[in-house]
């Protein structure tokens, strides 16, 4: 019975942060760390580990698929990704010494605002205009909001993909499909340190758990950036907001009342 409720808790949080990774560019660690957190009994900061790993062929699929499909600015995302890469360990450090009570919140809220945001204010900028922004100044603010954008992930695991989302279509003005695409590629990478970071820190987590939820997120991810690649700006735009204010709905639910 016990590895009956470990498949069933991890195929619903794969299935959750799958379709968040691959449709919205959210970090799997906003639904799969309080899951595995409340359902398993597990420890947050193995928790957190697990949903990073998770996080890195999901956001690799994901990438690929905007690539094949001309939405992922490589050039930048590269740059954000060094001021990303570098905070993370830092922020997985920090995490290390706060109690498991205090991660994950922030992520929740995040998820639920932009979602929101999404559905109230659509991110309707063209490619062409993106072109218009200074090379320079993109560069620049990249850097330090790629620094603040690690540390976050790092810290709670969580809220990176989001936060490079609203940093993306709110400040660097890239339409929709194209910051999905440039967040995913750099969520990749970041995940990936980060998992190594917290594995090197804190030991190995469950490992039926982890190949678990590493599957299903992949699954579901796949199938959410095929869907997201195909669908028009307002449409992508509402079902983005939509999904990440019930994600983050179920999220906050999870963690009030379980």
């Amino acid at each position: 019975m016990d590895i009956f409720i470990k498949v069933v808790v991890c195929f619903f949080a794969g299935l959750g942060a799958g379709l968040g990774t691959g449709f919205a560019g959210m970090s799997a660690a906003a639904v799969i760390t309080p899951m595995l957190v409340t359902f398993l009994d597990m420890n947050a900061y193995q928790a957190v580990g697990i949903a990073l790993a998770s996080d890195v062929l999901a956001s690799a699929i994901s990438a690929y698929t905007y690539k094949k499909n001309g939405n992922l600015d490589v050039r930048n995302g590269l740059i954000m990704m060094a001021a990303v890469l570098t905070f993370t360990m830092v922020g997985s450090f920090v995490s290390s010494l706060v109690p498991n009570t205090t991660m994950g919140n922030f992520s929740v809220i995040m998820t639920m605002l932009m979602g929101v945001k999404f559905i109230v204010k659509p991110v309707m900028t063209t490619k062409e205009a993106m072109q218009g922004v200074s090379k320079k100044k993109r560069a620049i603010q990249s850097v330090i909001c790629g620094s603040l954008v690690g540390f976050i992930c790092g810290f709670v695991g969580a809220g990176g993909g989001i936060m490079m989302l609203l940093v993306l279509t709110s400040v660097l003005g890239y339409e929709l499909k194209t910051a999905v695409g440039t967040s995913v590629f750099i969520m990749a990478f970041t995940a990936l340190t980060g998992s190594i970071s917290h594995f090197a820190i804190g030991g190995m987590p469950d490992l039926p758990a982890l190949v678990l939820c590493v599957v299903f997120t992949l699954i579901w991810a796949r199938i959410g950036a095929r869907f997201a690649n195909k669908a028009p700006a307002k449409v992508l735009n509402r079902a983005t907001g939509i999904i990440l204010v019930i994600l983050g709905a179920v999220v906050l639910s999870v963690k009030l009342f379980a």
